[in-house]
């Protein structure tokens, strides 16, 4: 299984200190041996970790509007959106052990990206929302749709894969949070048929359907 893009240099970084530990555990007489066998076991332990963490695996796009983030579905809400109008809002927070690659819910066009600094409140507190997060502004079949990716607790950095002015397919990756985090979809609550999660359903990212579209 491939490694998240922009997360090679996390995994490579513990391997080598973990060989590096090994070998000198093997160097003769040396009295901290054990010391350096017991560290090469962590980092062997930690690189297995960030490997699991940044993985991504490949998926093949669901119907309708799929969903942007492997994680918990946390809430589901109508809203207002200054750019969207009356808009529905799908959260979904993903937990350490998920995949943390984030995909496009539908074929579009990336018409906006805007980066806002802020905290780090775990992202499943409602205070969450002042933390870092990037604004992707989409033009979609059904009108414009947002999706935003918000920093937690542990997270330092949201790694963006698309620019402005590019054209994204469905399922496609768009970007990445490191650590846990959460990422919010707002779709034209006009467009929308029907909702197929809940809060407290698992999805994954590109695959599975979190609405129907009403054409």
């Amino acid at each position: 299984m491939k490694i998240a893009k922009g997360s090679a240099s996390w995994v490579i970084s513990p391997a080598v200190t973990a060989c590096m530990f090994l070998f000198l555990s093997f160097i003769p007489f040396l009295k901290t041996r054990l010391f350096f066998l017991t560290a090469a076991a962590f980092s062997f332990v930690f690189t297995a970790f960030l490997f699991i963490f940044f993985r991504d695996p490949d998926r093949v796009p669901g119907r309708g509007v799929v969903g942007c983030a492997d994680g918990k579905i946390r809430e589901i809400k109508k809203t207002h959106d200054e750019d969207i109008g009356d808009c529905l809002k799908i959260s979904t927070f993903m937990n350490v052990y998920n995949v943390h690659v984030n995909r496009m819910p539908l074929n579009g066009v990336v018409s906006d990206i805007r980066h806002l600094p802020g905290g780090y409140v775990p992202a499943f507190k409602k205070e969450s929302d002042r933390n870092e997060r990037m604004i992707l502004t989409l033009e979609t079949e059904i009108g414009v749709v947002k999706i935003v990716q918000i920093a937690g607790a542990l997270a330092r950095r949201i790694v963006t894969y698309v620019k402005k002015g590019d054209r994204v397919k469905k399922g496609e990756r768009i970007g990445m949070i490191r650590l846990g985090s959460r990422v919010d979809v707002y779709l034209p609550v006009d467009r929308i048929k029907k909702v197929f999660v809940k809060p407290g359903d698992k999805i994954k990212a590109g695959s599975d359907t979190i609405a129907e579209i009403n054409n």
